[in-house]
């Protein structure tokens, strides 16, 4: 090996190039006030900015800015800079969530916050499962009606993945539909819906905030600006020492990637038996490296019951930053890989994608936020229109501008979501696995899609749906039919973290 092959600098430059994006996107949103009222983090902008480039390097050039010789070529002699914002973007989604799956609590929730936070896991699974519908409806006749070269009728179920999932999922199933079904471009067809949902959950989210603070329902959160982190921010009693032998930090990232890799591991086992799923099954890195930190999580709990590890081991804070680097560099690797060119095709259809799944999440989102939620129905909605357009992290930051101190149970709402979300959507999720085989598969998906969303939503508004028969369930528990409308259900806590 030669230092000085250009393929050995690749990964190095690209992660260069990414890293300067963000700080340029930071740079333009502190000078430039229009952008920072836009909401929209630093990783979209950043992305843009690299995709801007890489769009005129190929008219200019005739190849895109990560193919040229400094980024690796194309690739003959190992990784082209292209394929290098491809792989970080997938890895990076599992690295973030494992991340994310290793944090620690001890919180304890009363049975009315137990049934929102398990509302709230139906409620995303509802979500995906409308824009999924509507996204088949449209790719339907995208190619049976209209004839869209290139195209399966399967692409629309990407919108959910790009909408509702964010950029790595968006990635992988439109990587698969690209590679098994032939889908030209599916990968940046994916890679651009995604996009677009984060422009609609940064301007939607600013719009949304703007009307109600001029209709007096709304205001700013000015208190949580002005305070400052304590030491109980960044760690618990009884940790490891932030440097000895070796870095705390470093401790963090060891566990992490030992998760990554056993997932690895497990998901080679399983394709190794079915060889025919393999790339569905290695597109669910991110759910098996969030099922396996329940293990390890419950092994090191039981090591420090016995005193065998005295320690703490696992860092909440520095969990946190792990995952929101991944998730900012998965955002920037993932818009910067779009390749526009290639979609000329299905500019249209792309459009209509996003205006629809715009209008179809803003709707539902509101009608629930509205219905069961109505004590911090715009904290909620806020929250919950972010993520299901952008990430999670979109979600926070639009909610951080009306409840900077989190004194209403949204944000714990979106974190602890996720379990029961996985329950209910982790079955579904096979069906994009059977949809791309045929149009007649596609058609089969959507009404299965359909049925599903009908079936779950009874489920989520069962209190309204059943009200005699729960009522003297919620009368034993202290509950009223609508758990977040009775008195006192949402009053401001005593501390950031929503607990009283």
């Amino acid at each position: 090996m030669s230092f000085t092959d250009l393929n050995v600098w690749t990964f190095i430059m690209v992660i260069a190039s990414i890293g300067v994006s963000m700080l340029l996107a930071s740079t333009l949103k502190h000078f430039l006030p229009f952008l920072k009222k836009t909401l929209m983090p630093a990783s979209v902008l950043g992305g843009i900015i690299l995709l801007i480039v890489s769009t005129v390097v190929y008219y200019a050039a005739g190849t895109y800015l990560f193919d040229l010789s400094v980024f690796g070529g194309n690739g003959e002699s190992g990784y082209s800079g292209m394929q290098v914002l491809e792989l970080i973007t997938y890895h990076c989604l599992g690295i973030g969530f494992i991340a994310t799956g290793m944090r620690s609590s001890n919180k304890k929730f009363t049975a009315r916050r137990a049934g929102e936070i398990f509302d709230s896991g139906v409620f995303t699974v509802n979500g995906y499962l409308i824009q999924a519908f509507v996204g088949l409806i449209i790719t339907l006749l995208a190619v049976c009606v209209f004839h869209t070269e290139g195209m399966i009728s399967a692409a629309g179920l990407i919108l959910a993945f790009g909408f509702g999932q964010g950029t790595g999922q968006a990635f992988n199933y439109g990587n698969i539909y690209e590679q098994s079904y032939e889908f030209a471009g599916g990968a940046n067809f994916g890679l651009t819906v995604a996009a677009l949902g984060f422009l609609v959950a940064c301007i939607g989210g600013v719009i949304y905030i703007n009307v109600m603070r001029r209709k007096g329902l709304i205001k700013i959160d000015l208190e949580a600006k002005e305070r400052r982190n304590t030491i109980a921010d960044y760690e618990d009693e009884n940790e490891l020492p932030n440097v000895s032998s070796v870095d705390k930090f470093t401790v963090q990232i060891a566990i992490v990637l030992a998760v990554y890799a056993l997932s690895f591991g497990i998901m080679y086992g399983i394709s190794a038996l079915l060889p025919d799923m393999a790339d569905t099954i290695f597109g669910f890195n991110f759910f098996i490296g969030v099922l396996l930190t329940l293990p390890v999580k419950a092994m090191l709990n039981g090591l420090y019951k016995k005193k065998v590890v005295k320690m703490k081991i696992v860092n909440n804070f520095m969990m946190d930053r792990i995952s929101g680097m991944a998730f900012d560099i998965m955002i920037v690797a993932g818009v910067a890989a779009i390749q526009l060119p290639l979609l000329a095709e299905y500019w249209g259809v792309l459009l209509i994608l996003a205006a629809v799944g715009t209008a179809v999440t803003f709707i539902y989102v509101n009608f629930v936020s509205k219905r069961l939620f109505p004590t911090y129905r715009h904290e909620q909605f806020l929250t919950w229109f972010g993520m299901l357009t952008g990430t999670a992290s979109t979600g926070m930051i639009l909610l951080r501008e009306i409840d900077g101190s989190y004194r209403t149970p949204a944000s714990e709402n979106l974190v602890y979501q996720n379990l029961p979300a996985m329950a209910f959507g982790f079955p579904l999720m096979f069906l994009a696995s059977y949809a791309p085989a045929g149009n007649l598969e596609s058609l089969i998906t959507c009404a299965i899609v359909f049925v599903a969303f009908i079936a779950l939503n009874i489920l989520l508004f069962r209190r309204s749906i059943f009200k005699k028969r729960f009522a003297g369930r919620y009368a034993e528990a202290g509950e009223g039919n609508e758990p977040a409308a009775e008195e006192g259900a949402c009053d401001a806590p005593e501390g950031e973290d929503g607990e009283k």
